[in-house]
């Protein structure tokens, strides 16, 4: 059941969040953290802004370019941001099939200087539709900025199947 977490990155991911939760240790200081929290926080900001704009290309400015990021939805996985970016084109085609995008940031936890964890919810309104569901991101901090680097989207189950 848990076979995957052989593979040293999947490792490596657990052994980080779980050293963020321990105890609410923390490496980087208070004011560090409320820091990287508010410039994580301006990246889904920024990713909702460019989705209402209709921009796919510049909401995809919010992960870090890159094969080895991880995009995880109901139809399953895909690695790289390229691939990632193709998977956004072909589920949403155009702006009625984008919707207005609402984020609900439920969670921003620095985990240390480098990493952040995010959890929150989505709603997606369209003409025909109201689709909504649950996100679970890892963000890296780079030179770039802040960037996504895993995304686990999972829609509510009234909507899975539209996914």
């Amino acid at each position: 059941m848990f076979n995957s977490l052989s593979r040293p990155s999947s490792l490596a991911l657990l052994l980080l969040i779980a050293a963020g939760t321990i105890g609410g240790c923390s490496v980087a200081s208070d004011m560090d953290s409320e820091h990287a929290e508010e410039a994580v926080k301006a990246v889904l900001l920024a990713q909702q802004e460019a989705w209402n704009a209709g921009d796919i290309d510049a909401f995809m400015d919010g992960y870090l370019q890159s094969d080895d990021i991880r995009f995880v939805s109901s139809s399953g996985e895909i690695r790289g941001w390229a691939a990632t970016l193709a998977r956004y084109h072909r589920a949403y085609p155009d702006r009625a099939a984008m919707g207005r995008l609402t984020f609900d940031l439920k969670e921003v936890r620095v985990l240390s200087s480098d990493y952040a964890f995010i959890f929150g919810a989505y709603a997606l309104e369209r003409d025909e539709d109201r689709p909504t569901g649950l996100f679970t991101l890892l963000a890296q901090s780079t030179d770039d900025g802040w960037k996504l680097i895993h995304d686990h989207t999972s829609a509510d189950e009234v909507h899975a199947n539209t996914e």
